[in-house]
């Protein structure tokens, strides 16, 4: 039985792909953030043995310290937030909360799990990045940075572990817009402390409008395809390096770094 460990798996596509797997030959570690978020996934959870519902905090050393206990097979990393706001006023404090999260805690956890990896010479990493990556995103120049830097060091960390003996498979998963939630948290929240004194004061009901349209037009609802490629990152024998999905928003994504870069 090999043990998946993912990372940020409170709802949205993990929680589907935990629900596509849940009943495969596979012991699983689903963490969350919070005790609130935990009570609900172990009541949501109870009946599988398989599956054991953990408290980690990625920013928090001491929840670390319980990864360092785990072997694990195939790690999952999805835990990530996202602040928006203008890149030209955009407090540090939030920027840097945003890259000690989806950055700087996300590979000390991917470290933390390596280690035995390397060790045991076999291992999967399956790293949550974003087509946002590739594609800024006007007012999400903070997350898009955060998704980049994940896509550039999980890369470099793939060629490094060549030089390896060791069967340790790496691949990105990047997905474009999809409708969890998370997209509306991240483009409200900017409207917390950039709606007075900004630069952008009186373009506020513009850029509202422009993303209300934007997610109205691309977000997909259904999570189908984007799991699917997820449950095959996880299941197959030899994995690809980057899974991306919807189709439209990956051939947008392919036309931009060919003629806007």
């Amino acid at each position: 039985m090999q043990t998946i460990l993912f990372t940020g798996a409170r709802g949205g596509i993990q929680a589907q792909v935990i629900e596509q797997i849940k009943k495969k030959n596979y012991k699983i570690y689903v963490t969350v953030h919070n005790e609130k978020q935990l009570e609900l996934v172990q009541k949501y959870y109870q009946e599988y043995s398989n599956i054991e519902c953990l408290k980690i905090d990625v920013t928090n050393p001491d929840d670390l310290k319980k990864l360092e206990k785990l072997t694990i097979d195939i790690l999952v990393s999805n835990a990530a937030i996202g602040e928006g706001g203008s890149m030209a006023e955009i407090p540090m404090n939030l920027v840097r909360a945003n890259f000690e999260t989806n950055v700087f805690s996300y590979f000390t956890v991917i470290q933390i799990i390596l280690k035995k990896m390397i060790q045991r010479k076999k291992g999967k990493l399956i790293n949550m990045a974003s087509l946002a990556g590739i594609v800024p995103i006007p007012y999400l120049g903070s997350y898009s940075a955060t998704k980049a830097s994940i896509i550039k060091m999980t890369q470099a960390l793939k060629m490094e572990l060549k030089d390896l003996d060791c069967n340790i498979q790496i691949c990105l998963i990047e997905p474009g817009l999809y409708h969890t939630g998370f997209n509306q948290v991240m483009l409200e929240n900017k409207y917390t402390w950039m709606d007075y004194n900004s630069f952008f004061e009186n373009k506020i009901e513009q850029i509202q409008k422009r993303e209300t349209l934007v997610c109205k037009l691309l977000e997909k609802k259904s999570l189908d395809r984007i799991v699917n490629k997820i449950v095959t990152a996880i299941t197959a024998k030899n994995v690809k390096a980057i899974y991306r999905d919807p189709f439209f928003q990956v051939i947008g994504a392919k036309i931009y770094t060919l003629f806007f870069e």
